[in-house]
């Protein structure tokens, strides 16, 4: 059976290339254009993977992975930072949050699919 990957992305070309690429490697890819949805959104999916950008409006990705790990449904789903952070600090911070995997952008595809494929 397909694994299921939840990407949180207001970008649409970069939702459109993440979940071309996860479609093209037979994954069910899941888009989430607006943050304030992705928590509910995992809540009824229930995803294998979370690919998360972490600049987002209206709430961080960092905040939102917070959320994730805080929750008791969630909390074991891994989740994949995509982010144009790309300072140490930055993923530190971000991977301290609770992030499973990092990935800076913009991204290389095989990279990408390499930490897809080592998480989901």
């Amino acid at each position: 059976m397909a694994k299921k990957v939840l990407v949180v992305e207001d970008n649409e070309l970069n939702l459109k290339l993440f979940c071309d690429l996860l479609r093209a490697h037979n994954y069910i890819a899941e888009p989430v254009r607006d943050g304030r949805e992705a928590v509910a959104r995992a809540r009824e999916v229930m995803p294998d993977l979370v690919v998360m950008d972490i600049q987002l409006p209206h709430v961080s990705g960092y905040e939102l992975i917070q959320r994730m790990k805080a929750d008791p449904r969630l909390r074991a789903i891994p989740i994949m930072a995509v982010t144009a952070y790309s300072g140490r600090d930055d993923e530190d911070r971000i991977r301290a949050a609770g992030a499973t995997a990092y990935v800076s952008k913009p991204i290389s595809v095989m990279r990408f699919m390499d930490e897809i494929r080592a998480l989901a």
